[in-house]
């Protein structure tokens, strides 16, 4: 069986349910599995193959389970196939870590390795020694000098974001320094990124192709498996970072950081004796958001984040009718809503849908990330959880700068707007930058 017949099969298996799989796989010949497991093009996911075109550095800039070990196995199996007695270097945190995973786990070189090609593979020493001649070399990023005068054709470079900062700079400077024979020289970077000086600065390469993905994309991975991943860690940073492979950072000088709302999070809703939804509408319909964000006083005295309900590009009617379901999902004894842009109007609006609608028009005197300030110290003081994750909301409050700065997604904070005004009625009364208007 021929490896275009090896796709062919692969094709039809996937046509088939999980019995008859098993059925089939029982009475294939281990040539044939063989065959059938060396049509990587075939079962490969799309980001696990390269990109076209004449690129330089292909980065993998993904989450756990993506596939990133197997991709960049097969790519340098692929490369050492088509160059006999070519020089490729395997760079990984540590020689160990090399040998481990590169080399010898289970999506390594060695397993990856065609039939025929494996009697001929040999590991000797750092080296591991293809049947045509051509050698993989083991380096560490932890031992940069290592890297110092070797030159190679291509090379792999493993999980870049756990190099560290000084050794795995210097290593990254060796290896692309020493990456000059032939007349294409080419590096796959794989990797679950983390917000460090290197990764900034891999990034930032000119010519750079990127493949980026999720723990989710991997069709391979059990369903119950990544279920339970995105039930546990969806949203928070860690999974964003290790799931979804995300570069999450922080901004200097932010109110609040990462680390600050993680410590701050929890899983239930507790007993609420009090439910606020605070509003930042929007100027027009097109391009911000209006804020909407539900805020509970727990009987414990501390502030619970339970929803963001904000709505993007709505008319008027639009964001009016998801803050009313919004308050009538918690059964909100206020909604208290920003009136700087349409003064009475944003009550009329809001009232138009329900007539019944508590609401309080409050009028910033401050700037935004003053308002913000003392909202951040309750976080600070442990006095405010989020129930669950809110990746926009956080990513807006993550943006908020002490001095009136905003470095977050988007043109405005309006959902960490909404959230400031609904925790600064609930917990802080009429101070922090706002004067009341009655509506």
């Amino acid at each position: 069986m021929t490896a275009e017949a090896g796709g062919d099969l692969y094709a039809r298996l996937s046509a088939l349910d999980a019995d008859d799989r098993r059925l089939v796989f029982d009475i294939l010949k281990e040539r044939e599995l063989d065959v059938l497991d060396e049509a990587w093009d075939a079962w490969a996911h799309d980001g696990q193959l390269a990109p076209p075109g004449d690129w330089g550095i292909w980065l993998i800039r993904a989450g756990r389970g993506f596939g990133k070990t197997r991709a960049g196995a097969e790519w340098v199996s692929a490369v050492a196939r088509a160059n006999p007695e070519c020089r490729i270097a395997l760079v990984g945190g540590s020689i160990d870590e090399v040998r481990r995973v590169m080399v010898e786990g289970p999506s390594g070189l060695l397993a990856v390795a065609h039939a025929a090609e494996r009697p001929g593979m040999k590991v000797v020493g750092g080296v591991l020694r293809f049947a045509n001649k051509a050698e993989a070399h083991v380096y560490s990023a932890a031992s940069p000098e290592g890297l110092r005068g070797p030159e190679h054709h291509f090379a792999w470079a493993d999980e870049l974001g756990k190099w560290r900062a000084r050794s795995g700079s210097a290593a990254w400077d060796n290896l692309r320094l020493g990456l000059r024979l032939g007349e294409r020289p080419r590096m796959l970077v794989t990797t679950t990124p983390r917000p460090t000086a290197l990764m900034r600065r891999v990034m930032a390469l000119d010519g750079l192709v990127q493949t980026l993905g999720r723990t989710r994309d991997n069709p391979h991975l059990p369903a119950s498996f990544v279920g339970a991943m995105i039930a546990d860690y969806g949203g928070t940073r860690l999974g964003r970072q290790e799931l979804d492979g995300e570069m999450v950072e922080d901004v200097a000088g932010a109110l609040w950081t990462r680390a600050l709302i993680e410590g701050c999070r929890v899983r239930a809703v507790p007993a609420l004796v009090r439910v606020v939804v605070g509003v930042d509408p929007p100027a027009g319909t097109e391009g911000d958001a209006c804020g909407i964000v539900a805020v509970g006083l727990g009987a414990d005295a501390r502030g619970y984040v339970i929803e963001d309900a904000s709505v993007l590009g709505a008319s008027p009617e639009g964001w009016a009718r998801a803050v009313v379901a919004c308050a009538a999902r918690h059964d909100a004894e206020r909604v208290v809503a920003e009136v700087n842009q349409g003064g009475a109007m944003v009550a009329s609006v809001l009232r138009a849908v329900d007539a019944a609608l508590p609401v309080r028009g409050v009028h910033a005197t401050r700037g935004k990330a003053a308002r913000a300030e003392p909202v951040a110290a309750l976080y600070e003081q442990g006095r405010v959880a989020h129930v669950g994750a809110f990746t926009a909301l956080e990513d807006e409050l993550c943006g908020l700068v002490a001095g009136g700065r905003y470095e977050g997604p988007g043109r405005s904070p309006d959902r960490a707007d909404a959230c400031v005004w609904a925790l600064s009625e609930l917990m802080l009364g009429r101070r922090g930058g706002v004067a009341v208007r009655p509506c």
